[in-house]
């Protein structure tokens, strides 16, 4: 059990730093922070203009379709690391095989989608 404990037990001191972490970056802006309210302070956007208009404005689907590629090929990106760090480890021939598969999986959605003319930008203003 001792053996046990000590080999995570960084994973205690982490967790206790993080913590303590969290508290400091919510406590400091308590305590140093000036504490002047006006009628700006309460409006929508504390910058000094008077807001106009609603806030409730329609975006473009193409906002959210670049959204959504972004989030896909960044958690993508993600898996690359560990796929990375596993060839390094052991360098065979097979590693590189499976890396550069599964680097043609990411690629290939990429050209469908530019194929398909989805990276053109065709958002235009309308006032």
């Amino acid at each position: 059990m001792g053996e046990l404990l000590r080999d995570f037990s960084f994973i205690l001191v982490f967790a206790v730093l993080a913590i303590l972490l969290a508290l400091v970056v919510f406590l400091i802006p308590y305590l140093i922070a000036p504490r002047v309210y006006g009628s700006k302070t309460e409006s929508l956007y504390e910058c000094g203009i008077d807001p106009y208009g609603s806030a409730w404005i329609r975006y473009s689907v193409l906002f959210y379709l670049y959204a959504l590629m972004f989030v896909a090929f960044d958690v993508d990106v993600l898996y690359l690391f560990p796929v990375g760090v596993s060839y390094l480890k052991e360098g065979t021939m097979r590693e590189f095989w499976v890396l550069l598969v599964f680097l043609s999986f990411l690629v290939l959605p990429l050209l469908y989608a530019h194929r398909k003319g989805v990276f053109k930008w065709r958002f235009t203003v309308r006032e």
